[in-house]
């Protein structure tokens, strides 16, 4: 078959603007992978740390803030965490905070079993439990996913997320905002 023929199937102008329409979605769907979300807000919190302190995202403006939503089922997220506290331990003089979001639930031990595990894998960041509001502003319909990490610029404003746990792509984000 002739490139001629082949393209006689083409000739009607409906089909036409659909294969531009399709490409002009290809081409933007590539634009926007891996987009950095220069001008979102981040959605400010007040929440409680394991603690009981008071933790707010307005506390740490100025600051680049690395906020993890996590849990310690979740075995992506355990293999995290040491790169996480490497993370707070290079980078704290320059700024960074590292603040952890656990998904963890458990009414009967409440967070004794978190605190014990935050010991045992040497965890030196804030740990602050979600709460839906929290979940429904940073995820809004998605599906929640974990790990997932927002880069929070000095700004506030939310510069990159991160599905998943792969060992460097922190860093590398980081990078663009220290």
């Amino acid at each position: 078959m002739s490139l001629q023929s082949k393209l006689a199937g083409f000739s009607s102008p409906v089909k036409w603007v659909a294969v531009v329409l399709f490409l002009a979605m290809v081409f933007f769907a590539v634009l926007s992978v891996g987009r950095n979300h220069d001008d979102v807000p981040a959605p400010l919190f007040i929440l409680k740390d394991i603690y009981g302190e008071t933790v707010t995202l307005d506390e740490y403006k100025g600051n680049v803030v690395l906020l993890d939503f996590w849990a310690t089922w979740c075995p992506p997220c355990r293999e995290s965490i040491p790169e996480l506290v490497s993370l707070q331990n290079e980078y704290e003089s320059l700024g960074l905070v590292v603040l952890g979001v656990s998904l963890d639930e458990d009414p009967k031990t409440g967070d004794r079993e978190l605190k014990s595990f935050i010991r045992e894998k040497g965890i030196n960041y804030r740990v602050i439990r979600y709460t839906r509001e929290l979940l429904a502003d940073y995820f809004g319909d998605d599906q929640i996913a974990i790990p997932t990490m927002f880069v929070i610029d000095r700004n506030g404003a939310i510069r990159d997320k991160l599905v998943g746990f792969r060992p460097g792509a922190l860093e590398k984000s980081l990078e663009s905002v220290m």
